[in-house]
């Protein structure tokens, strides 16, 4: 009896537990039926929205940009010659004016200078005075010296005939002979005195003509420092600094007046040696055998633009000289030279071109031949960049000769009429479609 009712209650729980799995699997089923299936998801590949550029090669001139201070090429320092207390200045003796050619810049008192020109003036005179006296006593004593040797020979004779006629006729006496003896021995010391006194006539005169050849030189001196007192502008130029006022003393050789000359200006332009050796344009034809310098340099014309302009204006130069190497930074320094008439060229719009301007210059160099012109930031740093071949995504590997600015002169790796992407692109995926939204011409490179 038990053990039925046992096998009555595990089928009993057999029985409930199957139809408790049978409503939930119904269930499910029933409620799977009414949901619907999604619609079916269609893969469509996006492009990417890119700019292009056709390439199209060239021949471009390379352009050496540096930077530099615009500087007046002659800076006069006029300091006086002579000291002495300034009497006037010229009236416009102030930093920034403008004093024309042979205008007074100041005075120096000249009375210690006129009075030692008078004493000098005199010093010359009283020795020409002096050599003619010397010279006219010369010529005096000279025909006297004639007359006391004729005197000198007429006493001899004297003496030689009562001699002869006391010695061998006997005519005469002693006395006689002695006192013709004592003449003509009188007589030939005056001659001789006389003679002695004329040849030291020549050694007189030059000695005074020495002494009056350095008259002449102070008087020279006292001249020259005479016109020192009066300083002149050399050249009309601008006025830099000035450190001189009336009732100032001043000394030999110290600057008291700057004066510039505006009238041509000069950039010292610093770029690199290498740029130097491969791009700029030198004339083989003419060389300086004898001068270890850097010869034949062509005079092109070079773009300038004041840094701080920010209409962008800009004046013209010309590429003068190499001014230096420096060997420490490897650079080379090169001239710019402008005239009054390129730098006042924006008078009337603008500031002209004046000393202390930073500015930058464009020069030109050789010419690149059948290059290609591409934005400098289309080529990543690998010197990689992105074409579009057949609407699709392609990097290639380019050389690149030069930068110039926001373009990139490349020499290969890319032929004409290839479409190159301009724009910027962070890892791209390798032959992604491509749409292009706009297609440059190589006008439009930069």
């Amino acid at each position: 009896m038990k053990a039925s009712w046992k096998s009555q209650k595990i089928l009993f729980r057999i029985l409930a537990c199957a139809l408790i799995l049978f409503i939930g699997v119904t269930g499910m089923l029933l409620m799977a039926g009414l949901k619907k299936p999604p619609a079916e998801a269609l893969y469509e590949e996006r492009p990417v929205q890119v700019e292009a550029l056709e390439a199209v090669s060239a021949d471009i001139p390379v352009v050496i940009n540096g930077y530099g201070q615009v500087r007046s090429l002659d800076v006069v320092s006029i300091s006086s010659e002579i000291s002495g207390i300034v009497l006037r200045v010229h009236p416009r003796l102030e930093a920034g004016e403008i004093i024309p050619e042979g205008d007074l810049l100041f005075e120096i008192n000249p009375e210690d200078y006129e009075a030692a020109f008078r004493n000098a003036t005199a010093s010359v005179d009283r020795w020409n005075q002096q050599i003619l006296f010397l010279e006219k006593k010369s010529a005096l004593d000279g025909q006297r010296l004639k007359n006391l040797i004729r005197n000198q020979k007429l006493a001899h004779e004297q003496y030689e005939r009562l001699r002869k006629l006391f010695e061998q006729e006997q005519v005469g006496t002693r006395s006689n002979v002695d006192s013709a003896e004592q003449s003509y021995t009188i007589a030939m010391d005056q001659a001789d005195q006389m003679a002695q006194a004329v040849a030291l006539y020549p050694i007189q005169i030059r000695e005074a003509k020495s002494s009056l050849n350095s008259a002449l030189a102070n008087l020279s001196l006292a001249e020259t420092n005479r016109r020192r007192c009066r300083v002149y502008a050399p050249f009309k130029g601008r006025i830099k600094d000035v450190s001189v006022k009336p009732g100032q003393y001043v000394m030999p050789g110290s600057p008291v007046v700057t004066l510039a000359d505006d009238s041509v200006l000069e950039i010292h332009v610093p770029i690199d040696s290498r740029d130097a050796r491969q791009w700029l344009k030198f004339d083989t034809n003419v060389s300086n055998d004898d001068i270890a310098w850097f010869s034949g340099l062509k005079p092109v014309l070079c773009e300038i633009m004041w840094t701080e302009d920010t209409a962008g204006h800009t004046w013209t130069g010309i590429l003068h000289r190499v001014v230096k190497f420096d060997q420490q930074t490897r650079t080379i320094h090169l001239a710019i030279r402008v005239n009054a008439s390129q730098s006042l060229s924006t008078y009337e719009s603008g500031l002209p071109l004046v000393e202390g301007m930073f500015c930058s210059v464009a020069i030109p160099g050789k010419i690149l031949h059948n290059v290609f012109v591409i934005p400098r930031w289309a080529i990543s740093f690998e010197k990689t960049l992105y074409v579009s071949v057949d609407n699709r995504l392609k990097t290639i590997p380019v050389e690149v000769a030069r930068v110039q600015g926001e373009t990139a002169l490349v020499t290969s790796g890319i032929k004409p009429g290839d479409i190159v992407i301009t724009t910027r692109l962070v890892n791209p995926l390798e032959n992604s479609l491509l749409n292009i939204t706009q297609l440059k011409t190589a006008g439009d490179a930069s």
